[in-house]
């Protein structure tokens, strides 16, 4: 036992290995269930696990407040990215309103301009027609003068014609 008293264990886990194989390895009294161990050794392990355990409790301290640290970052990260999400499909979703409502005008702003189309070329036709009709009273009336000075006009010719013989 004074060999493990003389070289110390690594970390916590080797002292109390030690401190373990001390007493396992201690003499047994005689008709009882205890032993005998050195009190020297037990009470050296004992001081090294007193050394060895703020380091080991530091240690692990610092473990752990890295790893908060790090869910944190990583929590923080994931709230950004579905704040991001949330932002963008917000913006799709307002962006397919009104790309569907501008679709929607434009459908409607086409109908309308067909319909107005189509009343302006019956107007068109109607006016047309009309003005036509005007123009063929004219020409009707012109028609009629110039028939009847033609007919005056081969009147004179026949009066003004030689007689013939």
């Amino acid at each position: 036992m004074s060999e493990d008293a003389t070289t110390r264990p690594e970390g916590l886990t080797g002292v109390l290995d030690a401190i373990a194989a001390a007493v396992t390895q201690a003499r047994a009294m005689p008709m009882s269930s205890s032993v005998l161990v050195n009190r020297a050794e037990l009470l050296d392990l004992l001081d090294q696990a007193r050394d060895v355990l703020p380091t080991q409790l530091t240690r692990a301290d610092e473990v752990l407040a890295d790893a908060d640290a790090a869910r944190a970052e990583a929590r923080a990260q994931a709230d950004r990215i579905l704040a991001d999400a949330r932002q963008q499909a917000a913006a799709l979703v307002d962006q397919e309103a009104v790309v569907v409502a501008a679709r929607e005008r434009a459908q409607q702003i086409v109908q309308e301009a067909e319909e107005a189309a189509v009343v302006l070329r019956r107007d068109a036709d109607d006016y047309c027609d009309r003005r036509l009709a005007d123009f063929e009273i004219d020409l009707g009336k012109v028609l009629s003068q110039v028939q009847a000075g033609r007919a005056k006009l081969a009147d004179r010719l026949e009066d003004d014609a030689p007689p013939v013989v």
